[in-house]
């Protein structure tokens, strides 16, 4: 019995029922069966030796994809762990997921690995690698599952696993003698993981909670090629040379120091000159182009976290509050409410809007030790905010100049190649679906009248509207979160935000939150790391020095200087 398969390009091929995404792929061209990673039917990741059972949609994925390096990476995590207990049989394995630039795996190891250990590790990688071991799928009972695990004493794992709802099916996958609890899909065989690299060790609390135990985390990068590898690890030496941590205290720009507090920025002479430039052109410009510059306090009453539902959904990164004549104030995480303070401290007409509000306005978050990282992540830190309220009938306009203003800042900054992304309604949202057609139209309009190429991230957007993401792209091919363009149906709900119309009844406007440059802290860092502390002219906290060529002309060049 034949079945149908269809490919992206609209043809279609007949082949016998049964048949795996590999031998579709072998049909096609060798060359392409030995490049394949990764394969969709029917919208649904499977393993490339999977049977295709019925008529399907078919697409293929070779490494340079991003879904194919999400497998490949995941498969080489495996391969690690599997490394790791061959070396050390006592360590337990919790999670090795794939991220954005290879691989991780954390491990119940008491003496940390050292980097002798990594090189063994390594070592056993490419040896099993050789062995060309199948990636086995396996679906059993959650029942099954656990007692599995607990006979291997894998306690983390069987943590997992009895947070699974009763009669789920749970699948495993195994190479040679190692099991891991797994979603998948993964490769055909370890074979197919020919360049491997671990890159350095770290501690990681079990679950990201530091009440948890310590655990060891290893991570990792693989390729299908050595050219590959080598290009990626000079790509990472050239990272280093230009981080912003580096360079920050090189060029005498900020420092954090632990006395102050972890995550809270000091900015010295220089950073603080760079800044002041920053923020100079960034008010010259928004008066331009019609902004009010509105300032707010660092601390608001518990009740309008409540109204706001900060308190209900993001209490855990909100610090501890503070007493004042038996009330409850909290540092800002957010800027929002207090600009719909303004907003609401007089009644409004159509005809005020728009009404467009920005400020640098400066926000805590409580950031968790093992996730800050320079500037990048932060407990204190400045955001260029703005909200514009406008009816529906301005909406189209607005987005239009907001996009074009984001895209001219950046530009300003010497920032070339952009990544924009659209994000679209999730499954669960806030709001009218009405509002939410109207605001992704307004937005893909205004990104297809610019030209512009972008990706849209289906379902991406937050559960309070849809989005635009501006990204940038470095000389290193990293992408760097700046710009976001967000609009938000929940906050003029919960506050009842209002307007007077033309028929002179109340109608909720619309509020579109917009971050130009992010943080202010964040942007430094990226400024740092894109320009590898050649910052344009405009910018550099010493434009010109005057050298004397000998003793006799020193006194001179202080004078000039």
């Amino acid at each position: 019995m034949n079945i149908k398969i269809s490919f992206p390009d609209g043809s279609e091929r007949e082949y016998p029922k049964d048949i795996s995404s590999y031998d579709v792929a072998m049909s096609i061209s060798p060359g392409l069966a030995r490049n394949v990673v990764a394969a969709k039917v029917n919208d649904k990741l499977i393993d490339l030796n999977a049977p295709i059972k019925e008529d399907a949609s078919i697409e293929l994925y070779k490494f340079d994809s991003e879904i194919g390096q999400e497998i490949y990476w995941h498969s080489t995590a495996h391969l690690m762990a599997q490394a790791v207990q061959e070396i050390y049989p006592d360590v337990k394995v919790t999670i090795g997921p794939a991220i954005e630039n290879g691989f991780y795996y954390d491990f119940d190891k008491e003496i940390p690995f050292t980097d002798a250990d990594l090189v063994k590790i390594e070592a056993k990688m490419k040896e099993l690698s050789k062995q060309k071991l199948e990636y086995k799928r396996e679906e059993i009972s959650r029942e099954d599952a656990i007692k599995k695990f607990a006979d291997m004493g894998e306690t983390y794992k069987v943590e997992l696993l009895e947070e699974i709802p009763e009669g789920e099916v749970i699948s495993l996958y195994s190479q040679g003698n190692f099991v891991d609890l797994c979603r998948g899909p993964h490769l055909p065989n370890t074979g197919m993981i020919k360049s491997i690299k671990l890159l350095k060790t770290s501690g990681a609390y079990w679950r990201g909670d530091e009440k948890n135990k310590m655990l060891q985390r290893i991570y990792g990068i693989s390729f299908p090629s050595n050219k590959e590898l080598n290009k990626y690890l000079a790509m990472l030496e050239e990272a280093k040379k230009r981080d912003h941590r580096k360079l920050g205290k090189e060029l005498d720009i900020y420092s954090i120091s632990d006395d102050i507090g972890a995550g809270l920025v000091l900015w010295h002479p220089n950073g603080g000159l760079m800044r002041s430039v920053i923020e100079d052109y960034w008010k010259k410009r928004h008066f331009e182009d019609g902004y009010s510059i509105v300032n707010t306090p660092h601390i608001g009453k518990k009740e309008l976290w409540i109204t706001s539902g900060h308190l209900e959904f993001y209490e855990d990164v909100m610090y501890n509050p503070i007493m004042v004549d038996d009330q409850e104030y909290y540092l800002k995480p957010m800027n929002c409410p207090f600009h719909i303070g303004i907003y609401q401290a007089s009644k409004k007409s159509y005809r005020d809007l728009p009404i467009k509000m920005a400020e640098m306005g400066t926000v805590y978050r409580y950031e968790k030790s093992g996730a800050m990282h320079g500037l990048m992540r932060v407990r204190g830190f400045t955001q260029d905010d703005a909200h514009i309220i406008c009816t529906p009938e301005q909406l189209d306009d607005e987005i239009m100049d907001v996009l074009r203003f984001s895209i001219s800042i950046l530009k300003a900054f010497r920032f070339k190649e952009l990544e924009i992304y659209l994000s679209t309604m999730p499954e669960k949202a806030v709001g009218e679906k009405e509002d939410w057609d109207k605001a992704t139209s307004a937005l893909e309009k205004a990104l297809k009248a610019e030209n512009i190429d972008y990706k849209v991230d289906e379902g991406g957007g937050a559960f309070y509207g849809p989005k635009i993401d501006i990204k940038i792209k470095d000389a290193l091919n990293r992408s760097w979160q700046c710009s976001t363009i967000q609009f938000d149906f929940n906050l003029p709900e919960r506050f009842e935000m209002e307007y007077i119309g033309a028929d002179n009844k109340p109608h909720r406007p619309f509020m579109v939150h917009r971050a130009l440059l992010g943080s202010l802290e964040r942007f430094f860092g990226t400024l740092i790391e894109y320009h590898a502390g050649n910052f344009p002219l405009w910018l550099c906290p010493v434009q010109v020095e005057v050298i004397p060529i000998s003793e006799h002309y020193e006194k001179y060049a202080k004078d000039v200087n």
